[in-house]
C-alpha cells in the first residue's frame, strides 16, 4: 500500500491549482489571456462572402472521475488542448471539418495575448487586432466595437457550472480562404470556468449580426436531464445590455448519427420577433478530440425590431451531449 500512497501524494502535488469561479469578481472585457480554469475556450466565427467558418481552441483539465479515468486522470493532469475548424461553402453547402488534439503529450503553445498554437493552427493578438491561421484560413480580425461582458458576466448556474463570457461581437475579417481574397464580418468569444460542458451541461446558442448594426447573443443552458435552467440574451450597441428573450422551437432535424437538433426557431424579445433557420441542415460535428456531439453552422433570420424590418446573420450552436468514438 505504501508505494501507492506515495504515488498518490506525488501526483496530488503535481496537480495544478485551478482558479475557483467567483461571480462577484468579473473579468476585464479586454483581458483575453489564458486563465488557470478547469475549462477555457477561444472561439471565432464569421461570414466571408461565399464562405462561413467557425474555429475553436479548447484548453481543459480532466476531472479526476471523468468517465472512470481513474489513474489516467492523475497521470495526465493536463491541461489538454484541442482545435476545431469547420468551413462551409455557402453556394453548395460543402463542409470541411478539421480537428487536432494535444492529448496526451502533444505540443501546444498557450500564452498571454492570447497566443495560441496547435498542429499548424495559430490564433493570436496582433496590436489592436487578431490573426487566425490554419488549414484553409489566413485572416486578420479587426474589432469594430469594444469588447463586452455578456450580462451577468457569465453563463450557467451553480449546479451546472459557470463560465465567464466575453466577446468582440463585430469585427471586420479580411484575408484568404483557400487562397481566395475574402472580406466579411466575424464574432469572437472567450469563455472559462468550472462547467463540465457537453457532459453535465448542454446548450443552444446564437451569435447574430443584425442589419441595424447591433448584435444579439442568445444562450439557453440545459442541465444533465435536458431541462432548461437558464436563458440569457444580450443586445450590443457599444456595450452589452440584458435583453430578455424567448426561444420557441419550430422544427427539428435528425442527423445521420440519429441525434435530433432543433434548427428552426422563433426568437422573441422586447420589440423583437425573429424567425431563424440554418443555411444548410447538415452541420453535426462528432468530435473525437472533445468527445462531444454538436451542431454548428451558419444561420439566417428575418423579422422586425421596434416595428422596422430586420435581418440577422450569424452562427448557431446546439450541443447534444457527450459521445464515445
Amino acid at each position: 500500500m505504501r508505494p501507492l500512497l506515495l504515488l498518490a501524494l506525488f501526483l496530488s502535488a503535481c496537480a495544478p491549482s485551478l482558479l475557483p469561479f467567483d461571480p462577484g469578481r468579473l473579468p476585464d472585457p479586454a483581458d483575453w489571456d489564458p486563465k488557470p480554469a478547469p475549462l477555457e475556450w477561444w472561439y471565432a466565427s464569421g461570414h466571408l462572402g461565399q464562405y462561413a467558418f467557425h474555429f475553436a481552441f479548447f484548453k481543459a483539465y480532466p476531472p479526476r472521475d471523468y468517465q472512470g479515468m481513474g489513474l489516467l486522470g492523475w497521470l495526465f493532469p493536463g491541461p489538454f488542448h484541442a482545435v476545431h475548424l469547420a468551413l462551409t461553402d455557402l453556394r453548395t453547402g460543402e463542409r470541411t471539418s478539421l480537428e487536432a488534439s494535444s492529448f496526451p503529450k502533444g505540443e501546444a503553445q498557450v500564452g498571454p495575448g492570447p497566443t495560441l498554437a496547435l498542429a499548424g493552427f495559430r490564433f493570436f493578438r496582433q496590436g489592436a487586432s487578431f490573426r487566425l491561421e490554419g488549414g484553409p484560413l489566413a485572416l486578420e480580425l479587426h474589432p469594430l466595437k469594444p469588447p463586452v461582458l455578456h450580462p451577468p458576466g457569465y453563463s450557467g448556474t451553480e449546479e451546472t457550472g459557470r463560465m465567464y463570457y466575453q466577446s468582440y461581437t463585430r469585427l471586420l475579417a479580411q484575408g484568404q480562404v483557400l487562397g481566395k481574397e475574402v472580406e466579411g464580418l466575424a464574432w469572437l468569444d472567450h469563455q472559462w470556468g468550472d462547467q463540465p460542458s457537453g457532459f453535465q451541461t448542454t446548450w443552444d446558442w446564437f451569435g447574430l449580426h443584425l442589419s441595424t448594426g447591433q448584435e444579439l447573443m442568445v444562450y439557453r443552458v440545459k442541465d444533465a436531464q435536458g431541462q432548461v435552467v437558464q436563458v440569457l440574451g444580450s443586445l450590443v450597441d457599444r456595450v452589452a445590455r440584458p435583453f430578455p428573450v424567448r426561444l420557441e422551437p419550430l422544427g427539428d432535424w435528425t442527423s445521420p448519427s440519429g441525434r435530433r437538433y432543433t434548427l428552426f426557431w422563433l426568437l422573441e424579445g422586447p420589440g423583437l420577433r425573429l424567425t431563424l433557420r440554418p443555411r444548410f441542415l447538415e452541420g453535426e460535428i462528432l468530435s473525437r478530440t472533445t468527445r462531444v456531439a454538436y451542431w454548428e453552422g451558419p444561420v439566417l433570420g428575418e423579422g422586425s425590431l421596434e416595428g422596422q424590418p430586420v435581418l440577422a446573420q450569424g452562427m448557431g450552436e446546439f450541443v447534444a451531449g457527450s459521445w464515445r468514438p
